[in-house]
C-alpha cells in the first residue's frame, strides 16, 4: 500500500525550474497534520526543505530555499507540490515527500524522525 507517492524530478540546468508531486493517499488524508518536502545528498544528511500545514496552509522553509522553492497543496488532489526555480548545482539530490499525523510544530518541521510516512523518493540533478 503507497501511502505518498512522489513524481517529477530528473535532470535540469543551472537556473532551470522543476516541479514535484507528491500524492498523499486517502488512508491519511484528514489524519496528516503537515507534508514537508526533504532531500538527500550524497554523503549527507537527510535535510527538510519546505513544509505545509494541511489545515492552514502555511509553510516553512529551509534558508537556502527560501525564494527559490514554493511548496503548496491541492486539497481536491490530496497532491502537495514542490515548485524549484532557480535551480542550483547544490540542489542536486533525491527528494523525498513525507507526513506527520495529527500535529506538526514551527520547531521541529525540518527533523526526519518527526514524521511517520515517507515516499520512495525522486532524483533531482542540476548541472552547471
Amino acid at each position: 500500500q503507497v501511502t505518498l507517492e512522489e513524481t517529477g524530478g530528473g535532470s535540469v540546468q543551472a537556473g532551470g525550474s522543476q516541479r514535484l508531486s507528491c500524492v498523499v493517499s486517502k488512508d491519511i488524508v484528514g489524519r496528516h497534520a503537515c507534508t514537508a518536502w526533504f532531500r538527500q545528498a550524497p554523503g549527507k544528511e537527510r535535510e527538510g526543505v519546505a513544509m505545509i500545514f494541511a489545515g492552514s496552509g502555511n509553510t516553512n522553509y529551509a534558508a537556502p530555499v527560501k525564494g527559490r522553492f514554493t511548496i503548496s497543496q491541492d486539497n481536491a488532489k490530496n497532491t502537495v507540490y514542490l515548485e524549484m526555480n532557480n535551480l542550483k548545482p547544490e540542489d542536486t539530490a533525491v527528494y523525498y515527500c513525507a507526513a506527520r499525523l495529527w500535529t506538526c510544530s514551527r520547531d521541529s518541521w525540518d527533523r526526519p524522525a518527526e514524521f511517520n510516512y515517507w515516499g520512495q523518493g525522486t532524483q533531482v540533478s542540476v548541472s552547471s
